[in-house]
C-alpha cells in the first residue's frame, strides 16, 4: 500500500462511517499515516486536508485475550475528557469489524510531542527535560486522585485481589506467546507471588504510564496521555512502579524501546517516587516489589511482540530487535526484588 493508505486503515469506509455517524465532520479526501513507535496496538494519524484527527484499532494478526479492547480505551477517555486528566477528545468507537477488520475508535489530534529516546529530549536541555518528567509524575497523581464512581468508572475494574489477578493474567499472556526458553522468567512470576503487597485504595490506573505515552507541548507541560489499552480500576503503585522502570537508564544499545531515562536532566527513580509520595500522600515502602512487576510485565509484552514478529504479523520497524531485550527485563526484575 502507498503511505496515504497503511495497512489496517480503510480510508474509503472510514469516510462512509464519519459521514453516517458525524455528518459534516469530514469536508475533503482522507489520507492516513502509521505512527511509528507503536508496538502493540496501531495508531494512525488521519486527515482531510483541514483537519486532523488519530485512529487507534489493535495489531493486524496474534490477538491475545482481553488485551488491545478498543471499548475500554474509547470509554476511560471518555470518563476522563471532562476532568482535569488531559486526555484527546473522543470522536467516535466503532465495534463493526466490517469496516476496519476490527473494532477502532477515533479520537481528536492532539498538539504535542512524544519523547521515545534520549536523542530526542537533548535539544530541550537538562533542565527543561527534568521540568517535563516531573510534570509527568504530577499528572500520575492527578490520574490518582479522580474518584472513579464521579466519573462513572464505579464498575472499570475489580479492586479486590487487583495485584494476583494481574500477575496471574500477565503469566497466561507469558504461555500464550511462549514459544522458545527464557531463563529467569518463572522464578520472577513466582517470587512476585510469594510476596504480594497489600494495596492501597483502588484509582483508575493507566497501566503503560511513561514519557513516549503522552504529548508534552512547547511549554513542558502534558497535553494529552495516549494509549490507554491496559487502563483499569487497581492499585495505583502499578502506575508508579512503571514509571520508576522506565526512569532507570537500560544498558541496551540500540534499544528498540524508550530510552528517555538516558538523557541528561531525567531524575532518577528515587527523587520521582519521593515527588509522587509527597504529592499524593500515599505509602510507597514497597515500591521495589511494583517496579519488578513492571520489569516482569514488559518482559511478556515483549515476549509478545516478538512473538508476532515471528510470525510475520509486525507493521514498522525495530520489531526484529525486541526478542534479544527480553532477557535484559528478566534480569532487572529479579535484580530489583533482591535489592528491594
Amino acid at each position: 500500500m502507498s503511505p496515504d493508505h497503511p495497512p489496517g486503515l480503510d480510508l474509503d469506509r472510514l469516510r462512509g462511517l464519519l459521514d453516517r455517524e458525524r455528518p459534516g465532520l469530514v469536508s475533503g479526501a482522507l489520507s492516513g499515516r502509521l505512527i511509528e513507535g507503536g508496538r502493540s496496538n496501531l495508531t494512525y494519524s488521519v486527515s482531510d486536508g483541514t483537519s486532523r484527527w488519530v485512529v487507534r484499532r489493535p495489531p493486524l494478526g496474534h490477538v491475545l485475550a482481553t488485551a488491545h479492547d478498543m471499548k475500554r480505551e474509547h470509554r476511560v477517555i471518555s470518563a476522563l475528557h471532562p476532568t482535569a486528566v488531559p486526555v484527546p477528545r473522543p470522536v467516535l468507537l466503532c465495534e463493526d469489524e466490517e469496516v476496519l477488520g476490527a473494532p477502532f475508535y477515533v479520537m481528536e489530534f492532539v498538539e504535542g510531542t512524544p519523547y521515545r529516546t534520549a536523542d530526542q529530549l537533548a535539544p530541550l536541555g537538562p533542565e527543561r527535560t527534568r521540568g517535563a518528567v516531573l510534570n509527568l509524575v504530577d499528572t500520575l497523581v492527578e490520574l490518582h486522585a479522580v474518584d472513579p464512581a464521579e466519573v462513572g468508572l464505579a464498575d472499570f475494574g475489580r479492586p479486590e485481589g487487583f495485584l494476583d489477578r494481574q500477575l496471574r493474567r500477565w503469566g497466561k499472556q507469558l504461555d500464550a506467546s511462549r514459544n522458545r526458553e527464557l531463563a529467569g522468567i518463572d522464578e520472577l512470576h513466582a517470587t512476585l507471588g510469594r510476596r504480594l503487597p497489600s494495596s492501597p485504595a483502588p484509582a483508575v490506573v493507566h497501566g503503560d504510564y511513561r514519557l513516549d505515552n503522552v504529548l508534552i507541548g512547547e511549554d513542558d507541560r502534558i497535553k494529552a496521555i495516549l494509549d490507554w489499552e491496559m487502563s483499569t480500576l487497581g492499585d495505583p503503585l502499578t502506575d508508579l512502579g512503571l514509571l520508576a522502570m522506565y526512569s532507570l537508564p537500560l544498558d541496551a544499545p540500540d534499544s528498540p524501546v524508550s530510552t528517555t531515562a538516558e538523557a541528561a536532566g531525567h531524575p532518577d527513580p528515587a527523587e520521582l517516587i519521593e515527588r509522587y509520595a509527597a504529592r499524593s500522600g500515599r505509602d510507597v515502602s514497597a515500591v521495589s516489589w511494583y517496579t519488578a512487576f513492571a520489569w516482569f510485565k514488559l518482559a511478556v509484552i515483549l515476549e509478545g511482540i516478538h512473538y508476532r514478529y515471528t510470525l510475520g504479523q509486525t507493521v514498522g520497524r525495530g520489531f526484529d530487535r525486541i526478542g534479544g531485550l527480553v532477557p535484559v527485563f528478566i534480569e532487572h526484575g529479579l535484580t530489583t526484588l533482591q535489592e528491594g
